[in-house]
C-alpha cells in the first residue's frame, strides 16, 4: 500500500473514532477516576475506570477536545477494557514512549489495537499532547491510591 493510501486510511480510522467514540459517557461506580486538561489546546478528558478482581471491567470518558484527543480516548478505552491493571499500564507506557520517540517492537505496538495508528501522529509535535492525554489519565488513575475515594482532578 502506498504512503498516500496508508495516510488516508489512518485519517479515516481517526475521524471515525472521533465521530463515533466508544465508551463515551460516565460509568456506574468507578473505582478509579482522573481528569486531565491540556491548557495548550483546551482538551479535557475525564476518565472513569472500574477495576474488579484486578481487571478493568468498565471504562468511560467524558470531556471535550479535538478530533485526535477524542479518537485517542475512544481507541484507548477499547484497547484496555478487559485488561489487567498491569497490562493497561504497560500499554499506556508503550504509547507514551512512542510519543517521545522511544520505539517499541511490532509485538508491543500490536497490544495497542487500533490506537497503534495514533503513533503516526507523533510526527506532528503539536499534536502529541492531544494523542497522549487519555493515556496519561489512565496511567495516573490506575497508579494513584484510590482508597480515599473521590475524583482525582489534576
Amino acid at each position: 500500500m502506498g504512503l498516500s493510501k496508508l495516510n488516508q486510511l489512518y485519517r479515516a480510522v481517526i475521524l471515525d473514532a472521533a465521530a463515533h467514540p466508544h465508551h463515551k459517557g460516565s460509568i456506574q461506580s468507578p473505582t478509579n477516576e482522573m481528569t486531565l486538561h491540556n491548557p495548550t489546546c483546551g482538551d479535557t478528558v475525564n476518565l472513569q475506570v472500574k477495576v474488579e478482581n484486578g481487571k478493568i471491567s468498565d471504562i468511560g470518558f467524558t470531556g471535550d477536545g479535538c478530533t485526535i484527543s477524542q479518537a485517542s480516548a475512544s481507541m484507548m478505552t477499547d484497547a484496555v477494557n478487559g485488561k489487567t491493571k498491569a497490562e493497561a499500564l504497560k500499554m499506556a507506557k508503550i504509547f507514551s514512549d512512542e510519543a517521545i520517540g522511544k520505539k517499541h517492537d511490532q509485538d508491543d505496538l500490536k497490544l495497542l489495537g487500533d490506537a497503534q495508528v495514533l503513533t503516526n501522529i507523533m510526527q506532528f509535535p503539536a499534536r502529541i499532547k492531544c494523542a497522549t492525554l487519555s493515556w496519561w489519565a489512565l496511567s495516573r488513575a490506575l497508579e494513584k491510591d484510590q482508597s480515599a475515594g473521590g475524583v482525582n482532578d489534576d
